[in-house]
């Protein structure tokens, strides 16, 4: 983010009860996972509040683009072609610029680049499965990557994860980071998986959901969809580790 002071205006209150609850039976690891005791509010030091700062000119050419990075552009991975976009934008649709943004997701056939994801599908040697990005003057970023598949997880006897890419936003240090996801438009299986029913609200589930952008796509080379992330106030985009955006 900028150094430069902005004016932030009124902090828009949150509802809270639109988040999640902890402990749902349905998502079965939140059982044993959840706090069972008052939580405690931890204060921060100015170290956490100030850095470790990232570094931009760690940002390579080819970050954003999962298609090539693993293999530094020497061979593509393997799926199917997509775009996602859209821009960081603060409760009253005001940009957020030069703001980190990170994902991840598994490959074409549902499948982590990581030693413990043991499906059947196949790894893709030339799919990494990470990217990050930073937001320009109008918050807006940009990912080149391949629609990842579905997976199963050993939740009940037969759920599976809709395709989804996890985001991770940053804010002035790594101390202050923002994690969510995002569903792809008409994907059935949102509507059966226990996770994405722990958000009760169905507006908030829907603001995960990222609609077709066929003015984005690309003919003869990808499909296009776009998800904006919006911090704090009344539409704020759904999180998984903090119950208000930076």
């Amino acid at each position: 983010m900028t150094d430069s002071p902005r004016d932030l205006g009124p902090l828009v209150p949150r509802n809270r009860d639109a988040h999640p609850a902890a402990y749902d039976p349905g998502y079965k690891t939140s059982v044993v996972r959840s706090p069972n005791q008052a939580l405690l509010s931890m204060e921060s030091t100015p170290s956490e509040e100030t850095g470790p700062r990232f570094g931009h000119n760690k940002i390579q050419a080819l970050d954003n683009n999962l298609i090539l990075n693993w293999t530094k552009g020497e061979s593509p991975a393997v799926g199917e072609r997509i775009l996602v976009h859209g821009r960081v934008l603060d409760e009253f649709g005001r940009p957020v610029p030069h703001t980190l943004v990170e994902i991840w997701q598994a490959n074409a056939g549902g499948r982590y680049r990581h030693v413990k994801d043991t499906y059947f599908a196949p790894l893709d040697p030339n799919f990494g499965g990470c990217g990050r990005t930073l937001t320009d003057e109008n918050g807006y970023y940009e990912f080149l990557t391949i629609r990842p598949g579905a997976y199963p997880w050993p939740n009940r006897g037969n759920d599976w994860r809709p395709m989804h890419i996890h985001f991770s936003i940053f804010g002035h240090s790594f101390g202050q980071r923002l994690i969510s996801q995002m569903y792809f438009q008409g994907d059935p299986l949102i509507d059966l998986c226990p996770i994405a029913h722990t958000v009760k609200d169905r507006g908030q589930l829907d603001a995960l959901v990222a609609p077709l952008d066929m003015a984005m796509s690309r003919p003869m080379d990808f499909l296009a969809y776009k998800f904006d992330i919006v911090l704090r106030g009344r539409r704020q985009t759904m999180f998984e580790n903090k119950l208000e955006g930076m």
